[in-house]
C-alpha cells in the first residue's frame, strides 16, 4: 500500500522525534517471522520502552537525515525494523535477545553514540548489563566493607557476652 505525501511527511516527523529523543538505533532483518512472533517482539520492546517500526528504507534515512543515526543510512537496505530506544542498551538487549530464540531475525547493524554499529557490536552493547543492575551492583560492592564489619563486630559481641555469661552464672549458683 502506498502511502500519500502528507502520510510520508507524519511517519517522518513521527520517526525524527524518536530518533531526536533516542541514544541507540537496532536495525534488523524480520523476513520470514510469523505475525505471533513479531507480536511477541513487539510486546517485549514496549515492555522494555523500545519503540519498533517497520519502516520504508527511504523514508528512514530522511528521518534520520541530520541525526547522529544518519550514520548508519547505508545499511538501511532490505526489510527491516528500527528499534529506538532512550535506554543505551534496551533496543540491542530485545533486539538480540530475541534473534536468540528466533533465527529468521537476523541483526543487520545498529548506532550508538554517532558510531555506526556491526552485528558483533550490537551484540556486546546487548550483553552490557542494564542501567538498574549496574546500580545494584554498585550498592552492593558499597555495602560489602559496611556488612562485612558487622558480622566481625556481631562475633566480637557474641565471643565476650559468651564470657560475661560464665561469670553472672557462677555468681547466681553462689
Amino acid at each position: 500500500m502506498s502511502l500519500n505525501r502528507s502520510e510520508k511527511e507524519a511517519v517522518i516527523s513521527e520517526v525524527t522525534s524518536l530518533a531526536a529523543k533516542a541514544q541507540t538505533l537496532v536495525m534488523a532483518e524480520y523476513r520470514g517471522i510469523t505475525v505471533a512472533a513479531m507480536d511477541q517482539l513487539r510486546v517485549s520492546a514496549r515492555n522494555n520502552g523500545v519503540s519498533l517500526s517497520v519502516l520504508k528504507n527511504t523514508l528512514a534515512r530522511r528521518a534520520v537525515a541530520g541525526s547522529s543515526f544518519e550514520v548508519a543510512a547505508d545499511q538501511m537496505t532490505g526489510p527491516l525494523i528500527y528499534g529506538f530506544s532512550e535506554d543505551a542498551v534496551a533496543a540491542a538487549k530485545v533486539v538480540a535477545d530475541f534473534a536468540k530464540t528466533n533465527d529468521k531475525l537476523v541483526i543487520r547493524g545498529g548506532v550508538f553514540s554517532g558510531k555506526a554499529l556491526d552485528v558483533d557490536g550490537v551484540k556486546q552493547l546487548a550483553s552490557i548489563p542494564s542501567k538498574e543492575v549496574l546500580l545494584a551492583q554498585l550498592c552492593g560492592l558499597l555495602m560489602s566493607p559496611i556488612s562485612r564489619t558487622a558480622v566481625v563486630l556481631g562475633a566480637l559481641a557474641a565471643k565476650k557476652g559468651e564470657g560475661a555469661a560464665e561469670p553472672a552464672a557462677e555468681a547466681a549458683a553462689a
